[in-house]
């Protein structure tokens, strides 16, 4: 444009030069020579101003230009950059799925089982003490009134001593609670195996007390027995899962999980045979019957000690790598770890942010608070599924729906062998079909079933003048009671165990267990206490609540539970991590500088892109 115009004044200046020259030479108007130069002199003049105009002008389209070519080269080498950048992410990727492949292709070694067997032994306990109580119910009652009368002279009234007994039962519960609680602090201050060792202590003070009950001529012996024993299976429900976890291979994680619900039905199983009549069940063996169970602390006594710490503790919470790899190689029986190491390290970068946090941080984290809400609700499917209200009451639900006492009681062993069996066949599908989809199908034959042990009470009473009709509904009602007990083995059973233990990095699983093993302990005791007056009142509806509840629990199971199957630590925090996008300070901070970085060269590149179009 500058150009035009400069070369329209040359062309208009030439054009009055040649004018006045032509006048010059023709002298029509007899202008005088000087007057006519001195207008040349001034038309030459601004020509010359014209042409210093248009060099400046050429020299900021120069200066333009290298601007220009220098903001090129910059395109140019953030266009490279952001390549290497993905080439590098490539090859992580890359790196990360064949070090998954490897973790996959891990399998159980002798060491690896004899770790989880003395691990799992704080399960039985759990699952011994919490069935032994049951069948004793009448001679302990006995014995509360023996010693009632000897003491004051006079004979205790029958609703005392049940008040007495629903004490000595939902004691432990409370025990339990207290041990949840704990289990968190106790896991980061003395490590899983520590905390276990010390742990068996209080197995054996129980266990003892509750043995000498009788021989003391105290009750009191056994309201405390049952508190410290509750307290030692509410420590091991959280200590034992977490162990296990952190040992197990990838590939594995699952199965190795399920072993923990395995030996609670064992130990349920044990008890409810030991307790029969024939055996253990009497005035004169109920003692034994329940100081059995220093066996099981005695015995990790003894085994444990030969078992290495968890090996995600030594490395990312003590920063202990040797020792993490001495434990590696043992449990793996191979010194070829690395694949172990890196993919711990990998869940200790993801994490660094976090650190070990408290149960207030972790309520309070945004990013945390989805797993935790998972975590808990899943503990609650466990609960208030109404598995409880069989195991407690299972012989007076078989009553009432027809079979002798005698049936009935073999029927409540039945419950046990079954929830073995079952628990058994589940480990090989916890690893192939997945958690979320075994929970979806417990949860909803547990529903189908509780339906059907409601329909069978309101037939028993509408249909009871009709024999063939009860006889019937007997085993209608037999049946559906194990069948409900066969899909609570398979799904809700084991996997609240394991999961909670799995949505969690290193940092926030200690607290995170703590809370979903109290809100499991809590509502135990809700339901042992709230039954019996839940079943006075709703009668032959006593179920329906329970249906409900196990509506609620496939709804979010199906709705908000991740498949954790095959899944790295790291994984799945990621998967929670991409999930909330408001996601907190202290959880955001790994990632923070690299997103800045990454937004920060996208919008240089998008404004040179820019700059280079309009040019």
């Amino acid at each position: 444009m500058h150009g035009c115009s400069l070369q329209k004044q040359v062309s208009v200046m030439s054009m009055n030069l040649s004018a006045k020259l032509d006048e010059l030479q023709r002298g029509d108007r007899q202008l005088e020579t000087t007057v006519a130069l001195c207008e040349i002199r001034t038309q030459l003049q601004e020509l010359t101003k014209s042409v210093e105009s248009c060099q400046s002008e050429v020299s900021e389209v120069k200066r333009d230009m290298v601007a220009i070519k220098h903001e090129l080269d910059t395109v140019q080498q953030v266009k490279e950059e952001i390549e290497e950048l993905r080439e590098y992410v490539d090859r992580l990727g890359e790196q990360s799925h064949r070090r998954k492949l490897r973790l996959l292709e891990q399998g159980l070694t002798f060491f690896l089982s004899y770790a989880i067997l003395a691990a799992v032994l704080g399960m039985l306990q759990f699952g011994y003490n919490t069935g032994v109580i049951n069948a004793p119910e009448v001679n302990i009652e006995n014995f509360m009134k023996d010693v009632y009368k000897s003491r004051y002279g006079e004979d205790i009234q029958d609703d005392s001593v049940k008040l007495l007994y629903s004490l000595a039962v939902s004691i432990f519960a409370i025990g339990g609670m207290l041990g949840g609680f704990c289990g968190g602090m106790i896991a980061n201050r003395f490590g899983r195996k520590g905390g276990l060792l010390l742990n068996n202590l209080l197995g054996i003070v129980g266990a003892v007390l509750m043995g000498c009950t009788k021989l003391s001529q105290l009750y009191e012996f056994l309201f405390l027995g049952r508190f410290i024993i509750g307290v030692n299976c509410g420590l091991n429900t959280s200590l034992v899962p977490m162990y296990i976890s952190e040992i197990a291979p990838l590939n594995l994680r699952g199965g190795l999980g399920t072993v923990n619900q395995l030996a609670v039905t064992v130990g349920l199983l044990l008890s409810q045979v030991l307790g029969i009549e024939q055996i253990l069940g009497t005035d004169e063996g109920w003692p034994v019957l329940l100081g059995l169970a220093v066996c099981p602390p005695i015995l990790q006594l003894v085994l444990l000690p030969w078992c290495p710490e968890s090996p995600r503790y030594l490395l990312i919470t003590r920063q202990w790598e040797e020792e993490a790899r001495r434990a590696l190689r043992r449990l793996r029986a191979s010194n070829q770890v690395e694949e172990d190491i890196e993919e711990m390290r990998a869940e200790e970068r993801a994490q660094q942010a976090e650190a070990t946090i408290s149960m207030m941080e972790l309520i309070c984290s945004p990013t945390l608070r989805s797993p935790l809400i998972i975590g808990v609700v899943m503990q609650l499917s466990q609960q208030l599924s109404g598995i409880n209200a069989v195991f407690y009451y299972s012989t007076l639900l078989f009553i009432s729906s027809g079979l002798t006492e005698e049936s009935a009681k073999f029927a409540t062993i039945g419950i046990g062998a079954i929830m073995v069996g079952m628990t058994l066949v589940s480990i090989p599908l916890m690893d192939r079909t997945g958690r979320r989809t075994l929970h979806l199908y417990g949860l909803g034959g547990m529903f189908i079933f509780s339906i059907f042990i409601t329909i069978s009470f309101l037939i028993k009473e509408f249909f009871g003048y009709v024999q063939e009709m009860i006889d019937w509904m007997s085993y209608l009602s037999v049946v559906s009671v194990l069948s409900f007990v066969v899909f609570f083995a398979v799904g809700p059973g084991s996997i609240p165990w394991m999961i909670t233990a799995e949505l969690f990095s290193q940092g926030p699983r200690p607290a995170a267990m703590s809370i979903a093993v109290l809100i499991n302990w809590m509502a135990n005791f809700l339901v042992g206490i709230g039954f019996p007056t839940m079943k006075n009142s709703l009668e032959n509806y006593t179920f329906l609540p329970f249906s409900a509840f196990l509506a609620v629990f496939w709804i979010f199971t199906y709705k908000k539970v991740p498949e954790t199957k095959n899944k790295t630590f790291e994984e799945i925090l990621a998967l929670f991590r991409h999930g909330n996008g408001r996601g907190s300070l202290r959880d955001s901070r790994l990632y923070g500088s690299m997103e800045e970085t990454s937004v920060s060269k996208e919008t240089d590149v998008s404004g040179m892109v820019e700059s280079d179009q309009k040019l």
